[in-house]
């Protein structure tokens, strides 16, 4: 007899009752410094130390702000709506506001990536060719062809459904960021405690940007797409004891340490390599070949670079089928994208939908082939990913507020404080800086505007609002998928 038919209506004896209940596993809580740990993990990386480096001393102030107009607002406003409703932003925003919005919310969340992978990826070129040859760093033919031939065998790789991809990110964090980061600062203070001087001016006077324009603060916005993500680690309020009072406890400790992460890099690549000097993909592996050049162990460069590759790469494997399993999930269910990009392989896998993301994302990669700048192009990709990606934070805000007005009393295991100013401040963050993302940066004053403006228009604004509307009219009955397939096949999915 189990402890289903005692439930059914039959007792069971005291004994029995008693190894049935100890059977039955404890809540599994965790702290909330594991969960500042997790989110660190998730969104901490030396990618973007390089972008931020060109400003010197500024980058304190650089990161310092978005940190408190978006990091903060993102972390404690996607923590209450992840306590109070399950199913993510696309359930979020579908409760807040309407149902054809929170599929665009969960088509930003896929799309931002087509651009993402391109950038994510020309930083890879850029540190691997430090393996094999530095010279390589520079060519758009080596960092368009590592793009393709690195994203299409994660494609196979997440066609299989393989597992234990999470387990390589999370040692990604301690191979190619915390390792890396820690001897790149060790080292830069020796260097420059050894009396050489710093390349960037650290004086009192340089801890603001030299202001030119609008075009000198463009590069704050990279800091969001580096801050972004923290809605996916926001599920995990519930496994706190005490989510009021843990939770807060934890973003800010997170805060604390993504911010040692992004500036004390920062900080040291500008001491080592001249700004006008650094490139924006391989800044990294410029100071470190730099420093160890000084310090006569110029053979660790290639260790770096394996190192920092290994992390990106698991980065990216876990990215690559995360948001396009969740936008798969709703259209099924909602009839959202065409039968073909519905299907499945035999692994349970949304293969259609990573083939034909990998397309664009071939196409995309031509860029770096094509612009004449690596950096330029890198930068480029970086705007447009953050600024589909920003979309959703707008409509993620819209949604808070929403929820709060019309279920004040809907349970919830956190509730921000300040929810209206959180939101609104983070809003109109969001909002200035996809503004700011069109105007081409001071760094790349010499190159066409106008060009850029396409570039990034054509990217941001088609991917993410013209492709997910015109998908949205298009829409069938007979793209929704009968319940009973529906169920079947979405459990193979989850099993994937």
């Amino acid at each position: 007899m189990s402890a289903a038919d005692a439930t059914a209506g039959e007792p069971l004896p005291a004994a029995a009752t008693t190894t049935a209940r100890a059977k039955v596993p404890a809540r599994a809580y965790i702290s909330w410094v594991a969960l500042a740990l997790m989110t660190t993990s998730s969104v901490a990386s030396l990618r973007a130390a390089p972008t931020m480096a060109v400003y010197g001393l500024a980058c304190v102030f650089l990161y310092l702000v978005p940190a408190i107009v978006f990091l903060l607002p993102t972390s404690l406003v996607s923590a209450e709506l992840a306590s109070g409703w399950q199913g993510g932003v696309y359930k979020w925003v579908s409760e807040g506001v309407s149902k054809p919005m929170g599929f665009l919310a969960v088509w930003c969340q896929f799309a931002m990536t087509i651009f993402y992978y391109p950038s994510l990826l020309g930083f890879v070129a850029s540190t691997l060719a430090y393996v094999i040859n530095p010279a390589l760093a520079t060519s758009g033919v080596w960092t368009a062809l590592v793009i393709v031939v690195v994203y299409w065998s994660g494609v196979w790789v997440s066609s299989r459904g393989t597992k234990g991809v999470a387990g390589l990110a999370s040692g990604g964090l301690i191979i190619g960021t915390l390792i890396p980061g820690v001897l790149l600062v060790t080292l830069g203070i020796v260097f420059l405690g050894q009396g050489n001087p710093s390349a960037a001016p650290m004086t009192a006077e340089h801890l603001l940007p030299a202001w030119a324009g609008l075009s000198s603060l463009v590069l704050i916005v990279n800091n969001f797409l580096s801050y972004s993500g923290m809605e996916m680690n926001a599920v995990h309020v519930g496994s706190l004891r005490s989510p009021a009072r843990e939770f807060p406890r934890s973003m800010f400790l997170a805060m604390g340490l993504v911010l040692l992460i992004f500036i004390l890099p920062a900080l040291a690549i500008s001491w080592i390599v001249p700004a006008d000097q650094l490139s924006l993909t391989a800044g990294i592996m410029q100071a470190f070949d730099a420093v160890f050049a000084y310090f006569g162990s110029q053979w660790l460069t290639p260790i770096i670079g394996v190192m920092l590759v290994t992390a990106s790469v698991g980065g990216m494997l876990t990215w690559l089928a995360g948001p396009s399993k969740g936008l798969l999930l709703i259209s099924r269910q909602e009839g959202y994208l065409p039968p073909y990009l519905q299907r499945l392989n035999k692994n349970g896998v949304q293969q259609n939908i990573l083939v034909t993301q990998g397309v664009v994302t071939t196409v995309i990669a031509l860029g770096y082939a094509l612009i004449p700048n690596v950096s330029s192009a890198y930068w480029i990709f970086s705007v447009i990913t953050t600024q589909v990606y920003l979309i959703m934070y707008l409509l993620m805000f819209v949604a808070a507020v929403r929820l709060r007005r019309r279920h004040p009393d809907h349970p919830r295991g956190f509730k921000a404080p300040l929810l209206g100013t959180l939101c609104g401040v983070g809003f109109v963050a969001s909002l200035a800086a996809i503004v700011v993302g069109f105007i081409p940066p001071s760094q790349f004053a010499s190159g066409n505007a106008g060009v850029y403006l396409l570039i990034v228009a054509g990217g941001a604004l088609g991917l993410g609002l013209l492709v997910p509307w015109l998908f949205y009219r298009s829409r069938k009955p007979s793209w929704k998928l009968p319940d009973a397939e529906l169920s079947a096949d979405d459990a193979a999915v989850s099993a994937a």
